[in-house]
């Protein structure tokens, strides 16, 4: 998509904003029924499925989405071939795909955009986007990350020659890494990746020598950098800060205000779908893009159903982040849905001390895609200022050697990318990995309380 093009689309999407609560469902309901007829039509699965529940070709015109089957991760792996609608799109395939080829191989059969995601045991989940999917989903991530902008400002900044900094996992066909990345593109902005696995001391370097005008990254990881800025180690002067892919605390958003003095963006999307919401002002909630997607609560689970992916559509998928959502008001300034609350897993990262002495970290994000096969669960405990072990669950019938060994020889890696060859790594199996029991939810990094 040429810049021109892009600039005029973002400009028609952004039009979006200014219509009335009734005209935006109106325009959803519109896209809904586009893609439950397309779902019905070339997805063997949705077809399989409808007409199980009940539901004819004919109905589709007039139910609510409530009555449609819903689908989720487990349901996705199993039938993936089913269920998305391009016959040249196999998950064997893919799979082979992506270990075979290095980021850089940005489409599949040289067409698809295809990002990964892991669940607690690295087993890869696959979502795939044709280049017209892609290309809306970057214009609802450039809408977001420039919130509160009016096109002629937007014409303004990118006027000049912006430098974005993207700070976050880099090496895997992560959503965020690869759309950023085009985004960064669409708009002639030079760009420069620092990747979480790069030793601290090269972030000082690096950021001093690109001298960023925008910053974008995990909000744990923009704070690791934002110490460095009030540690007076590297001095930055951006003009807007966006944090993505984590949770944002309110404290946390209050702690980059403080050391960045300037907009801090939260913007909200997922691998299923990479544009799903944003927020600027705490006071007003975050705010849904109900023109792309349709996301429903029901007795505390969300349901995501993307507007726009007709290759793999995904309707009603399941999501674990919980929401609150209410109706704009006379107060809003946009006639999107909000969301009172958003909740989703947010780790601390490992701090460690390498062999000079100097601290430098893990992120969670990092270590999380460990892929060895048997492995059922895991969570990292640190022990120790140099040391940090994985409680881990295998399946029975997998050996414990074999497990081990694999997931020492992963782990050696990513500490020597990190220069922390000095911290010691230990695995210890366990029949199963608890929740938390405050929260109910399994903690992926249990901290070190430093001894005491």
């Amino acid at each position: 998509m040429g810049r021109l093009h892009l600039l005029w689309n973002l400009y028609q999407l952004k039009r979006n904003e200014h219509k009335s609560r009734e005209q935006i469902r109106i325009l959803q309901d519109k896209k809904l029924r586009k893609l439950l007829y397309h779902a019905y039509d070339h997805s063997t699965y949705y077809r399989r499925t409808f007409e199980q529940a009940g539901i004819t070709r004919e109905q589709i015109k007039s139910l609510p989405l409530s009555a449609f089957p819903a689908i989720d991760k487990k349901i996705l792996m199993e039938y993936f071939d089913e269920i998305v609608t391009k016959k040249d799109i196999v998950q064997e395939k893919l799979r082979k795909f992506d270990e075979e080829n290095s980021v850089e191989q940005k489409e599949f059969l040289g067409k698809y955009h295809v990002v990964h995601s892991s669940g607690s045991t690295g087993v890869p989940r696959y979502f795939v986007y044709d280049t017209s999917a892609w290309n809306q989903m970057l214009l609802g991530i450039i809408r977001g990350a420039l919130w509160n902008m009016t096109m002629p400002q937007i014409l303004k900044l990118l006027s000049g020659r912006l430098r974005i900094l993207y700070i976050a996992a880099t090496d895997g066909r992560y959503g965020g890494a690869m759309a950023v990345g085009d985004g960064i593109d669409g708009v002639g902005a030079e760009q420069m990746f620092l990747d979480i696995n790069t030793p601290l001391s090269e972030w000082t370097r690096s950021v001093k020598e690109f001298k960023p005008d925008i910053i974008i990254g995990y909000p744990s990881a923009i704070k690791i950098l934002g110490e460095l800025v009030e540690r007076s180690e590297v001095s930055v002067n951006v003009c807007r800060v966006i944090s993505c892919g984590e949770p944002l605390p309110l404290g946390m958003r209050n702690y980059l205000e403080q050391i960045f003095k300037t907009v801090i963006v939260n913007f909200y999307g997922a691998s299923e779908s990479l544009a799903l919401g944003v927020e600027t002002n705490p006071a007003e909630g975050m705010y849904l893009f109900d023109d792309m997607n349709y996301i429903e609560v029901e007795n505390g689970q969300m349901y995501l159903t993307s507007l726009y992916n007709f290759t793999q559509p995904l309707i009603r998928y399941r999501i674990s982040d919980q929401l609150t959502l209410k109706k704009p008001d006379d107060m809003s300034r946009y006639p999107f849905l909000q969301t009172d609350i958003l909740l989703s897993r947010n780790e601390d990262v490992l701090w460690f001390e390498d062999s000079e002495g100097k601290r430098d970290f893990l992120h969670p994000l990092a270590v999380e895609g460990l892929c060895v096969e048997g492995l059922l669960d895991y969570q990292f405990r640190q022990t120790d200022k140099d040391a940090f072990e994985m409680l881990a669950e295998v399946s029975r019938s997998q050996g414990e050697t074999r497990v081990r060994r694999e997931i020492l020889q992963q782990m050696e890696r990513i500490l020597h990318e990190k220069n922390l060859d000095n911290v010691r790594f230990f695995v210890r199996f366990t029949k199963e990995i608890l929740p938390d029991s405050r929260t109910g939810k399994k903690q992926l990094i249990v901290q070190w309380d430093g001894g005491s």
